[in-house]
């Protein structure tokens, strides 16, 4: 099993303070109301079908995201495809939460760390939050500058959406 490229390991799990040195996106919406809703999107997040409805490739090395699972998801088409390799480092599984983080490994475009949790509250609302810490680790992610931050806004957006629509769509077993 690879390791991953940064030290700064489990730092989106439950820390509001991310490492410095790093650029940070924190996303929270709401994206639907009821334990059915927030049992598909924790699903739909656990299974990687929050990434496959953002239209990325998944391949990894287990059905479901639990530590030490390494995940490769990619964009494009043929030799402008981009691969981004991950190993998820932590998970949650609570009555209320649920949700995973994965760093970076080699041959990733950046290096950190990107968080998925899905949550209720007493009153049943389910919010989503995406919490990363990043900066470029490739030539060409570097060279991207301000286009690469904006590709990392929109990709935390589609997760939002992606998972929003987990919550109106029967995609497997509650957890």
């Amino acid at each position: 099993m690879s390791d991953v490229t940064y030290p700064e390991v489990g730092a989106t799990r439950d820390s509001r303070e991310l490492p410095a040195g790093y650029r940070h996106a924190r996303r929270t919406a709401p994206i639907g109301s009821g334990v059915s809703a927030f049992h598909r999107a924790a699903h739909g997040v656990m299974t990687w079908q929050m990434h496959r409805r953002c239209g990325m490739r998944v391949n990894a090395t287990s059905y479901r995201a639990a530590p030490g699972v390494e995940v490769t998801t990619s964009l494009g088409l043929g030799p402008l495809r981009l691969s981004m390799p991950c190993k998820v480092v932590w998970t949650v599984e609570e009555p209320r939460r649920v949700g995973f983080g994965y760093g970076t490994l080699p041959g990733h475009p950046a290096t950190g760390e990107e968080a998925f949790v899905v949550e209720i509250d007493d009153e049943g609302a389910v919010r989503f939050t995406v919490t990363a810490f990043s900066r470029p680790a490739t030539w060409y992610a570097k060279l991207g500058g301000p286009l690469t931050v904006l590709a990392q806004d929109l990709a935390g957006r589609q997760y939002v959406s992606a998972t929003r629509r987990l919550t109106d769509e029967a995609v497997g077993p509650p957890l």
